[in-house]
């Protein structure tokens, strides 16, 4: 009986499904933004001014409600943890991965976070065990993913061979298990308000990040971005982070940590779909495919269609 009941507030309802898809077009523009500003900002840096901005806005956003402040000191040794293997480690990975590699490659690798999430979450709760379908569908996801972008990114990285650093590959990817954990983690939030966890976390690792800033990149030495660089800083900070992660824990608190990291596998086509919608970009029969395939994925993690299956996998 528990094991149903746990399963029922793990479900994905209509309305879920459409803050998902929202908030895979939101990360999927952040892959864009970080490419732009990265160009003219150093890692550490950019990642601070993200997590600080960000952290700012929502701190207006919230001023006077939800008993933030008292919530922040009650809880901010969790805070601190989210902060850093939800923000920190992952955002300066992911940065530092893209100095090396274009948007299109990180993407591809960012999209492994459902697999270690359901492997994680496996290993550490009780109402989220490993399926048949959690399994087939993510490997459907991946292989969308790299059906979807693999023909615009795989190329570039065998013509460039060996001048592309093993670390700027597997930066992506480490910062994919961290988000496996953070989505985990992350479930111990779920009575608070959406905001509260956002402003929380932020502000935890903007406490991690500046220490960081200073001593690596000595910011006040740098010359100042041009107006594209400010622009994608604020797009990345306000629209990509402070309202993504308002949206993030509000999934998270309906639906579990292995549906919410599904969000990671609708970023590369929402991408696509910003280039075909707003930079008259073409969408080719690959890009369809694997679009196709990525829904294949949603459509067998959700189980709908499978109720028998679900009951059993639950």
């Amino acid at each position: 009986m528990h094991a149903k009941t746990d399963g029922l507030q793990n479900r994905m309802t209509l309305a879920t499904w459409g803050l998902l898809a929202l908030l895979g077009l939101i990360w999927g523009g952040s892959f864009f933004f970080a490419r732009i500003a990265i160009q003219h900002v150093p890692a550490f840096t950019l990642v601070l001014l993200r997590v600080a901005l960000a952290a700012l806005a929502l701190h207006i956003y919230v001023f006077g409600r939800h008993d933030i402040y008292r919530e922040l000191k009650a809880r901010w040794p969790q805070f601190l943890l989210l902060g850093l293997i939800n923000n920190a480690i992952p955002h300066t990975f992911i940065f530092l991965g893209q100095t090396q590699i274009g948007a299109g490659l990180a993407a591809i690798l960012n999209a492994t976070t459902p697999v270690w999430t359901v492997l994680i979450a496996n290993a550490l709760t009780q109402d989220e065990k490993l399926s048949l379908a959690k399994i087939t569908g993510c490997l459907l996801g991946l292989a969308g993913t790299a059906v979807l972008i693999g023909p615009s990114a795989l190329p570039g990285l065998t013509q460039a061979g060996s001048s592309i650093p093993l670390w700027a590959l597997l930066f992506p990817v480490a910062a994919a298990i961290s988000y496996g954990f953070a989505a985990t983690y992350g479930k111990r939030f779920r009575g608070l308000a959406a905001p509260v966890t956002a402003a929380g976390q932020l502000t935890a690792s903007t406490l991690i990040m500046l220490p960081l800033s200073l001593a690596v990149d000595q910011p006040w030495q740098l010359a100042f971005p041009p107006m594209t660089s400010v622009l994608a800083i604020l797009a990345l900070a306000l629209l990509s982070t402070a309202y993504g992660y308002i949206l993030f824990f509000r999934i998270m608190s309906r639906a579990g940590a292995t549906n919410t990291s599904l969000v990671t596998l609708l970023v590369p086509p929402s991408a696509i779909l910003l280039g075909f919608l707003f930079l008259g970009e073409t969408l080719e029969q690959t890009d369809i495919a694997g679009m196709l395939l990525i829904a294949a994925g949603l459509v067998v993690l959700d189980g709908r269609l499978l109720p028998g299956r679900r009951a059993q996998t639950q």
